[in-house]
């Protein structure tokens, strides 16, 4: 896989829902920490996405936004 994105986070896909149109992925990083993406669901079967199967989370931002109470 070569992507332009720097940020490749390698996990366990651990929920899948579906709705109408989109999907709710959850990729489980390890730690403690799970990443949460909604996907259309052509994509979801275009990657033949699985609980259990081993997926990326890949993020591509220009900006972080950071905030506090």
């Amino acid at each position: 896989m070569k992507i332009s994105a720097r940020n490749k986070l390698a996990g366990t896909v651990v929920g899948l829902e579906k709705g109408a149109v989109n999907a709710t992925v959850q990729i489980d990083l390890g730690g403690a920490v799970i990443v949460t993406a909604m996907i259309t669901n052509a994509s979801v079967e275009e990657l033949g996405l699985e609980v259990g199967k081993t997926a990326y989370a890949i993020v591509k931002a220009s900006d972080v936004m950071v905030g506090v109470d």
